[in-house]
């Protein structure tokens, strides 16, 4: 009964997927096919961060919803203006999703239904819990151990998925995001940001699928300046609240 009721609230809720993409236009349509198909209840933005490829013209062709941002403003700068898009046309819920078809949108109404019923902050789709599907490169891998050990040290609270963008988010959330976002590398930070705010993060475990075309933008190069930055700027958020 507890169950069908969160379910019956949830469904009364606005609900919006937050879809930043950057040259993909191989897999754009599927992405959105995929929520369109799996979670009908949800309505969708995609967010074109200044692609180079035609994966514009791809989501017009397609009659997809879709913001074009006049330059690149990195995943930071796509994310949050999906915030501010749900914040400014009175969403109640809001959640990121891969354009590159690593995320499964039949998880969406589960992790939506976790919000409601647990009446929580912010649900995260973790691959680390079951430890099922795509679990990621080596190497990224040990730098999520590491988040996940820097924000238990700094919170108290253990996130086993740190790094996934796979995040759903209340009103209240929507709001803080849509003001103030990080730029680069944004989840860590701002997960401990809002453990530190005592606000509620939960996890549920999802299954992840190797992205369909191109490549992660963390090269092994780019892995340790991106631990070193993200700490950086944990620490450095702690010293300021």
């Amino acid at each position: 009964m507890e169950s069908m009721q969160s379910t019956n609230e949830s469904i009364k809720l606005r609900k919006l997927v937050i879809i930043p993409a950057y040259n993909e236009s191989a897999s754009i349509v599927n992405t959105v096919n995929d929520i369109k198909k799996n979670a009908p209840g949800f309505d969708y933005i995609v967010i074109n961060d200044h692609s180079k490829d035609n994966t514009l013209q791809v989501c017009k062709d397609a009659g997809l919803n879709v913001i074009d941002l006049p330059l690149n403003l990195g995943i930071g700068g796509a994310v949050q203006t999906g915030y501010l898009y749900a914040c400014q046309n009175g969403y109640d819920i809001a959640v990121q999703f891969d354009g590159d078809g690593q995320h499964d949108a039949k998880y969406l109404n589960e992790m939506a239904e976790t919000l409601v019923k647990e009446q929580a902050d912010m649900v995260i789709g973790s691959r680390f819990i079951e430890k099922e599907g795509f679990q990621s490169s080596f190497t990224r891998r040990l730098g999520i151990r590491y988040f996940t050990f820097l924000i238990k040290l700094l919170t108290g609270q253990k996130i086993t998925d740190p790094t996934s963008g796979y995040r759903m988010c209340n009103r209240k959330i929507i709001e803080l995001f849509a003001g103030n976002y990080p730029k680069d590398y944004p989840e860590p930070e701002t997960t401990t940001w809002i453990l530190r705010k005592k606000l509620k993060v939960l996890e549920i475990p999802v299954i992840m699928r190797a992205r369909e075309e191109g490549v992660s933008s963390i090269s092994f190069k780019k892995s340790f300046y991106y631990m070193f930055k993200v700490t950086m700027a944990i620490i450095i958020e702690r010293t300021r609240r």
